[in-house]
């Protein structure tokens, strides 16, 4: 057997063995299970392929599909299955129709030969490295008893980890006929399952290995699936430095003292339309101008939308897109759970050196948790956490309820994320609708704490001098005093 880095057999899901911190143990059972519909196949279909790309040699034990139709459907997801042996074990509808047959299943699975004799004698003439034996609780079907089902599995089990086979079975538990007992025959226990908010994929038990608790969700695509890690956020640092990143506008660089920090987290709040979006285009286009790279990540508005909004106020957002400075990605919060949101940014991250991220807007992340109001700042503070300990400037944009009146500074109770909290607000002054901007909250400097005027002009954003004139700005409705 090919046993990969750290001796760990792959699973072959791209994202599973992060979770097994390296994959399976080699020589030892593992139990998928799950309802129908989960993906436990398709979980075989990666584990078998996968050995076959690295040398192995595996075995199908198929008891639910016959084998050209488990070779089509596993065609149609562009698994390759020409190397990989399949023992036919599935009912054969043609012996049902026999006047004196008992059974869907041939007349040599129930008589004669049992069923683990003919899976030992595959074992014996092919010697596979990998074996998945799909679903295992079929051969519940043809035992008298449980007990005698488990005394089965059992030696079963001792004899292929005895060879030096890695072995995967798929379970499919139901109220009549479950299936805990066989977490205690085997190495480690995986569950697939499916709700209304999702798939995900958990390791319920893995001997002699630590892994990655909880729940991470899962995706079918058209080339298998993909499991999603949820963030840990200590597992990653980089070091970072203390200097400061400007926005490129001088009265908002004032109001800042200077800028934010690297690697600091910042976010931007306000009503809808105040300027957030544009606010926080000025950073990226300012750490582009510093040979940065930089990531969007839009909940609100589609890459054609900020284009055109940056061209109208002359900020070179194509220009930094086409040279690959900046990458912006639109979100449908619907289509996507927060592990896989996660993942997309790690990936900016990782793979792209990214060193800036704009998260626009908090709403629309929330809108990811399909329900799950509680979960909105333990998920945000792992991803910007992990962002942080990275290194990675953060600017989140929050858009407040109020247009004017009392005065929230954010609407989901995210503020304690924020290592600098800039607002901007509506005011009403002789008959107009102005905005002001300020700095609540800079954690780790100094800032200004007056409330500067905003403008967007054609040629981008404007903050004026501090608005000395006016009393009650927070309140939305300020009024004139004199010097």
């Amino acid at each position: 057997m090919t046993v990969g880095s750290g001796g760990r057999v792959s699973l072959g899901v791209p994202g599973a063995d992060e979770v097994l911190h390296g994959g399976l143990l080699p020589a030892r059972s593992y139990m998928l299970r799950g309802a129908a519909g989960t993906g436990k196949t398709i979980v075989g279909l990666h584990y078998l392929t996968a050995g076959v790309a690295a040398g192995d040699d595996c075995l199908f034990v198929a008891f639910e599909e016959p084998a050209a139709d488990l070779r089509a459907n596993a065609a149609a997801l562009d698994f390759d299955l020409d190397d990989v042996d399949i023992l036919d074990l599935s009912p054969d509808a043609s012996e049902f129709l026999e006047d004196d047959q008992y059974s869907v299943f041939a007349p040599d699975a129930v008589e004669g030969a049992s069923v683990t004799d003919r899976i030992v004698d595959a074992v014996e003439t092919l010697d596979p490295d990998r074996l998945f034996l799909d679903p295992l609780t079929k051969m519940q079907y043809l035992s008298p008893d449980d007990y005698q089902f488990r005394q089965e599995v059992a030696g079963l089990m001792s004899y292929l980890e005895n060879r030096g086979t890695t072995v995967l079975f798929s379970t499919q538990p139901t109220e009549s006929r479950p299936d805990e007992d066989l977490q205690y025959l085997c190495d480690g226990a995986i569950t697939l399952e499916r709700t209304d908010t999702g798939r995900s994929l958990s390791v319920v038990k893995f001997r002699g290995s630590d892994f990655q608790p909880g729940s991470h969700a899962l995706r079918i695509t058209g080339s298998g699936l993909e499991v999603y890690p949820r963030l840990v956020p200590g597992d990653f640092e980089r070091e970072v430095t203390g200097e400061r990143v400007g926005s490129g506008v001088d009265g908002l660089d004032a109001l800042l003292e200077g800028g934010i920090e690297r690697g600091s987290v910042t976010v931007l709040s306000g009503p809808s339309g105040v300027g957030k979006s544009t606010t926080a285009s000025h950073f990226l286009t300012e750490s582009a101008a510093r040979g940065e790279r930089a990531a969007a990540f839009l909940f609100e508005e589609t890459e054609a939308s900020l284009r055109y909004r940056s061209r109208s106020i002359g900020l070179p957002i194509d220009e930094m897109i086409d040279r690959g400075d900046l990458s912006v990605e639109y979100v449908e919060p619907l289509a996507l759970s927060t592990d896989e949101f996660a993942h997309r940014v790690r990936r900016a991250v990782d793979a792209d050196d990214v060193e800036m991220v704009l998260i626009d807007g908090a709403a629309g992340y929330r809108l990811s948790l399909r329900g799950d109001d509680d979960a909105l700042v333990p998920e945000l503070h792992a991803l910007v956490r992990y962002l942080r300990n990275m290194g990675v400037t953060v600017i989140l944009t929050e858009e407040t309820k109020s247009v004017t009146g009392e005065f929230r500074p954010t609407s989901e109770n995210i503020s304690y994320l924020a290592d600098n909290l800039v607002f901007i607000r509506y005011l009403e002054a002789r008959g107009e609708m102005r905005k002001a901007i300020g700095v609540l909250k800079k954690r780790l400097g100094d800032f200004e704490p007056t409330l500067r005027e905003l403008r967007i002009t054609q040629s981008g954003l404007e903050v004026g001098e501090p608005l000395e004139h006016l009393r009650g700005i927070l309140t939305g409705t300020p009024e004139w005093v004199d010097d």
